[in-house]
């Protein structure tokens, strides 16, 4: 048996994490969602499971691999492995809405929102808070699902016109639409439930950014930058870390320039780290990835 399997179904994103532990001379196969499975298995495919589903995997296949592969985490969880980002912190990253829950359960502001499961009951949520506002999917991905209404009365055509975005849980956030301070969001990465880097992310007209440059296109428009975030913001994205028992992945927060407040709107449990991280970081966050999988690796044995 090998000592680490690799969950994913994103062509690309992941061949600097194969190639960091391939020097490293790690024993792993990597596995896509694709296929069966049998719930009467009893044995996981390797004692480390390493789980890379995007959220946006329903971008790239109608038939998409999310609540299929939350199941079956939770079914090799059972078997004994050590799964790194588990069904747990899946289903926290699959629900925008279970997010920013959590995270206001922690003491941590976060944008005013309505969360509804019909269309009908939009307009009277938008009628509790500040134009313009975003409606965005529950489970959305690269930026998709988010559409911004400047007043009420263009929202309720939106929702007659059948213009809203759609969730694939039927699921909708009605949020104020929050003027970000600089035209710039921080998104903090942790490892281990701890600090990893930080970047900045400009651009993209703030309410539907991507930080994951693997989404950037050319011509976007969208920058990033290395940034030491202040100690408070890196405290708080470690204790949403652990709320979540997210073992890799980043947190979003972006300051309201209405009142200068941090407001937390994102947890995302697939990090696919910064491109150019030698030129970005000075150093490269997929040698420390490796470090803490040989490190569970060990741990699991």
């Amino acid at each position: 048996m090998t000592d680490l399997a690799i969950l994913y179904e994103h062509p690309a994103w992941f061949a600097p994490l194969f190639a960091a532990l391939e020097r490293r001379g790690v024993d792993f196969a990597t596995m896509s969602p694709d296929g069966d499975w049998n719930p009467a298995a009893t044995q996981a495919p390797a004692p480390v499971m390493f789980n890379r589903i995007a959220m946006s995997s329903f971008l790239r296949a109608d038939e998409h691999p999310i609540f299929h592969s939350i199941a079956l985490l939770d079914h090799w969880r059972r078997l004994g492995a050590r799964v790194v980002n588990g069904a747990e912190a899946m289903a926290i990253d699959a629900s925008k809405a279970r997010q920013l829950a959590l995270i206001a359960s922690l003491g941590l502001a976060v944008p005013e929102t309505r969360v509804v499961h019909r269309a009908a009951d939009v307009v009277g949520a938008a009628t509790q808070l500040r134009f313009p506002i975003v409606v965005k999917a529950n489970i959305g991905g690269s930026g998709a699902g988010i559409v911004r209404f400047e007043t009420l009365d263009e929202l309720r055509a939106g929702v007659e016109d059948g213009a809203l975005p759609g969730s694939i849980d039927g699921v909708l956030l009605v949020q104020e639409y929050v003027p970000v301070r600089g035209g710039a969001i921080t998104r903090i990465e942790t490892l281990d439930r701890r600090f990893l880097y930080a970047i900045d992310v400009a651009g993209g007209g703030a309410f539907d950014l991507c930080p994951a440059d693997a989404c950037v296109v050319p011509g976007s428009g969208i920058s990033m930058a290395a940034v030491e975030p202040p100690v408070e913001l890196r405290d708080a994205a470690e204790r949403i870390a652990v709320a979540v028992g997210m073992d890799v992945g980043g947190v979003e927060v972006m300051i309201d320039d209405r009142d200068g407040v941090a407001r937390f709107y994102d947890i995302n449990a697939l990090s696919n780290f910064v491109a150019r991280p030698d030129e970005v970081l000075g150093w490269d966050p997929h040698d420390r990835l490796v470090d803490f999988l040989v490190d569970t690796i060990g741990k699991a044995r």
